[in-house]
């Protein structure tokens, strides 16, 4: 099962320009996201594996956690460092922090 961190830890990592990975669907993603955070719905995460870098950790987020455990499980198993964002992008919101719309980066 994969590790889950906090909005504060994330916050942290995501400052110093960690790997976030979004893996809601489109439209949500659209809609508003982290900064810098690149698309990998979970309805076709395989799809993200070789665009994912090795070696570092990877944050993943989707809404409010669900989903990013399930990814970041998958991932994980994968042999990735994935770690799932508790709150998800909700909470990240709720607690002020700065938002995106439009489909910038773009997909992984």
């Amino acid at each position: 099962m994969a590790r889950e961190v906090d909005l504060e830890t994330f916050a942290v990592a995501w400052s110093a320009g960690a790997v976030v990975i979004d893996v809601r669907e489109p439209e949500e993603y659209r809609a508003g996201h982290v900064p810098g955070a690149r698309l990998a719905p979970l309805s076709a995460p395989a799809a993200a594996l070789p665009h994912v870098p090795r070696g570092r950790q990877v944050y993943v987020i989707c809404a409010s956690g669900n989903r990013s455990q399930r990814a970041a499980d998958r991932l994980a198993v994968a042999g990735l460092d994935a770690l799932s964002v508790a709150g998800g992008t909700r909470g990240w919101v709720d607690s002020g922090r700065p938002v995106m719309a439009g489909s910038a980066p773009g997909s992984v």
